[in-house]
């Protein structure tokens, strides 16, 4: 078998501790084996912990198979992984094709994401379960998009008066004859989202929990004690924190602390925020990040099929019975424009914001897009960080934090130029 040898060279590099300037890093057969300053250390393909070495010293059939990138002074990071995602490029993961999953992929891999986990909205039993049945073979498909980490299921357990622009007619209380029988038809569901507070809520965590699955608190009319519970039978995770739950609320004119307070109080609970700008304006991301910090933050697109697509008209949800909406002002809202119905964003765009809205250090700011997604999903002993024995997921981006290069698995799938984007 050849060995495909990856060099990157004049590089800002994010390693976990700091910012390497002028560095190299090598990767061999999509794993990551040397990180450097400079520009040459030793002979890559005769050893895999040393630098990169000149052709010259390369064997013949390893010559071949070396890709060499000059990153011009650009920032090198890990590639950014997006726990929280329901399409783009004009597609959504329920609208039951394998060309949609594939088409979000690549649509995302342009913006710097290299890791996604492709998310449901709520729904009837049998689209779930198509759903799922197309997962399995979209990613055995996947060659050239970002790829799929198993499957979120946001909903169908939902409080009626947090479900945003969640379909009503499919909002119901976990029922442990349909959970069941969905978790047991796919080994693909990651994480499941629901509101802690309804009946048979605690049961459900503790079941999700008993088959590693990562049970998350969302869509809720939750307050402290509620969500105290919720965390002690299995809840770890606050989705999109601030959109659709609780803040202080008022009951019989006594004050109680929601899931927000919740989430900044209970310090094991990881939050996962939508850095738009307009789901969270640039205060509300000063305050996550001041309390909570970068280790446990993930930021998440949320996106809906418009992201990366031009303004104007689209549908949340799959094209069959989804609902119609406007996508204006960097985010999509109902067409009487009475509330948001959907994020447009990518995963460039929330570093950005955290950095030129937020105010927050970069390495931080690529923490909460890599490091910690892949720690709450389970994958950070080969994803989230660039060191040596991780997957070469790299992405490569300027000052502004415009992707200039995405690199899954050691293969570049994006290139952008100065005459726009285009894919590899």
């Amino acid at each position: 078998m050849q060995t495909e040898i990856l060099k990157i060279s004049n590089a800002r590099i994010i390693t976990p501790h700091r910012i390497i300037p002028k560095g190299t890093l090598v990767a061999r057969n999509g794993v990551i084996t040397a990180i450097f300053e400079g520009e040459k250390k030793g002979n890559t393909t005769n050893d895999p912990d040393a630098g990169a070495g000149s052709k010259e010293s390369q064997p013949e059939a390893d010559r071949r198979h070396t890709v060499e990138i000059d990153a011009g002074g650009c920032y090198l990071g890990p590639g950014f992984i997006d726990i929280h995602v329901h399409g783009g490029g004009g597609h959504d993961f329920m609208d039951g094709s394998e060309e949609a999953f594939l088409e979000i992929a690549e649509t995302h891999a342009s913006y710097g994401t290299t890791a996604m986990v492709p998310t449901t909205l709520t729904a009837e039993k049998e689209d779930l379960l198509q759903t799922l049945s197309l997962y399995e073979r979209a990613k055995a498909a996947n060659k050239r998009g970002a790829q799929f980490l198993g499957i979120h299921l946001e909903g169908p357990y939902f409080a009626m008066n947090q479900r945003g622009a969640q379909d009503p007619r499919y909002i119901r209380d976990p029922d442990p004859a349909e959970y069941e029988e969905i978790i047991a038809h796919s080994s693909a569901i990651k994480r499941w989202s629901a509101a802690p507070e309804l009946k048979g809520a605690k049961a459900f965590g503790r079941y999700l929990q008993s088959k590693g699955i990562l049970a998350a608190i969302a869509h809720t009319d939750a307050i402290y004690e509620e969500v105290v519970e919720a965390v002690e039978n299995g809840y770890t995770l606050a989705t999109h924190l601030y959109s659709c739950m609780t803040g202080v609320t008022r009951r019989n004119a006594y004050r109680y602390a929601g899931v927000v307070e919740a989430a900044y109080l209970i310090d094991e609970m990881d939050v996962e925020i939508i850095a738009d700008g307009v789901h969270l304006p640039p205060p509300l991301l000063k305050l996550v990040y001041k309390i909570k910090g970068p280790d446990k933050i993930a930021l998440i697109t949320d996106s809906m099929r418009a992201a990366g697509m031009p303004p104007g008209e689209s549908v949340l949800g799959s094209l069959r019975n989804g609902l119609k909406v406007i996508v204006e002002d960097g985010v999509a809202k109902l067409p009487d424009r009475s509330a948001f119905a959907g994020s447009v964003a990518t995963t460039d765009r929330l570093v950005r914001n955290m950095v030129y809205q937020a105010g927050v250090p970069i390495t931080d700011a690529v923490k909460m897009m890599s490091t910690s997604p892949a720690r709450i999903m389970g994958v950070a002993d080969r994803k989230g960080t660039l060191a040596i024995g991780k997957d070469a997921d790299l992405v490569v981006f300027d000052e502004q934090i415009v992707i200039q290069r995405t690199i899954i698995n050691g293969k570049e799938v994006y290139r952008g130029n100065n005459d726009g984007s285009q894919k590899i």
